[in-house]
């Protein structure tokens, strides 16, 4: 059987990227077909992987400025001849699902989500983008063509499996199609318990990574951090586009520690130590709320979206219902006091046993499952 994966593109790293390497692992005789890629990303996960990109890898700014040839995407995602494949893998949040392939071959779409900006954000992406009134009218009206090619698009997939059930009813709203729920994979293993019962007050901190970027509303934990003054520390790893203006708001704040991209092992040493992980944004999923949940750490987390799915209140973390600074200051020190002045014990292992389910090996079964049984319907 000869496959072929597809992924939106490869100029960042983060949850998607994360899925294709696992796949690309399954499969790995597949060529990846991709929009464009940054080499340093290809280097360190899919070094020796045969790549195909669309022309916009080789047009003017076509990596560095990708979003410059937005509205050329679809065009070029159409442009891959997948004639020689029987089973084609799309790893989408975007523009991969709307390859064209043949009657015969098998496309299985695993959907991160339907395209955000087009469909469940675009409100608010308008709003964050930096020019005058009339050009994001003129902007707004092009998205409204790219919505009518995405929805034909997500008809050309045989199979759509969604990454969590907060996508899979978007997938039905959106596209009209059924889909099945596989979470995507979390290296669960690699990740460590370690005893804080001797931690010092002074030691503690609460932790937040992503990619910075605004929908992930790290602005409002900065802010609420700013306001709880220097007893309540807090580190935040990643980087993005949205890390001057979150430097900005903190200011001065001693208490605020941004860390920038940080390594594998910094990364699970700065889980393992951490009081508790915050997660402020509405995800789909949300691997790094597993993967500190891996670690043993409760996840303090905007009640919407995937942590719904995968957090359990008072058992691996604390909910709050409204995404503000005081929301999330309200629940912090609700965290604390739990601990000091109530004595409550998190269990850790409790914790870390609740992520078993997203593990690779469970992912990599249940995709082959799924391939196996699509297979035989559509040759029946």
């Amino acid at each position: 059987m000869k496959v072929a994966l597809i992924h939106d593109h490869l100029a960042q790293e983060g949850g998607a990227e994360k899925v294709l390497k696992v796949l690309a692992d399954m499969f790995p005789e597949a060529p990846i077909y991709t929009l464009l890629y940054e080499k340093k990303n290809v280097d360190k996960n899919f070094s020796g992987r045969k790549i195909e990109t669309s022309i916009i890898q080789r047009l003017p700014g076509g990596v560095r400025h990708y979003k410059w040839y937005l509205f050329f995407m679809p065009l070029a995602v159409e442009f891959f001849d997948l004639r020689p494949y029987d089973l084609v893998i799309s790893d989408a949040s975007a523009f991969a699902k709307g390859v064209i392939t043949n009657p015969e071959t098998l496309h299985i779409c695993y959907c991160h989500t339907p395209t955000r900006y087009l469909w469940s954000d675009t409100h608010q992406y308008l709003n964050e983008l930096k020019y005058n009134k009339w050009i994001k009218k003129i902007i707004s009206l092009t998205l409204g063509r790219l919505r009518l090619w995405d929805f034909s698009a997500a008809q050309r997939v045989d199979y759509f499996i969604a990454n969590s059930n907060t996508v899979k009813k978007r997938i039905n709203k959106f596209y009209r199609r059924d889909s099945e729920i596989i979470y995507p994979p979390v290296e669960t293993h690699k990740f460590k318990l370690v005893d804080l019962s001797q931690q010092s007050r002074g030691e503690r901190y609460f932790l937040l990574g992503c990619r910075l970027a605004p929908y992930k509303r790290v602005d409002i934990v900065v802010q609420a951090f700013v306001a709880l003054g220097s007893e309540y520390k807090l580190k935040i790893f990643g980087d993005g586009l949205d890390l001057p203006r979150l430097r900005k708001l903190a200011g001065e704040a001693s208490n605020i520690e941004f860390l920038g991209r940080v390594s594998e092992e910094q990364k699970i040493d700065l889980y393992a130590h951490a009081l508790a992980f915050i997660n402020p944004q509405e995800e789909d999923f949300g691997i790094t709320a597993i993967e500190a949940m891996a670690s043993g750490r409760p996840v303090l987390a905007y009640k919407l979206g995937g942590a719904t799915e995968t957090i359990t209140e008072n058992v691996s973390g604390l909910f709050f219902k409204e995404q503000t600074a005081a929301a999330i200051m309200k629940t912090v020190r609700k965290f604390i006091d739990g601990v000091d002045k109530e004595g409550k014990i998190w269990d850790s292992q409790a914790i870390k046993n609740s992520t078993n389910k997203y593990s690779v090996e469970n992912f990599k079964q249940q995709i082959m499952a799924v391939i196996e049984e699509k297979k035989k319907d559509l040759t029946s």
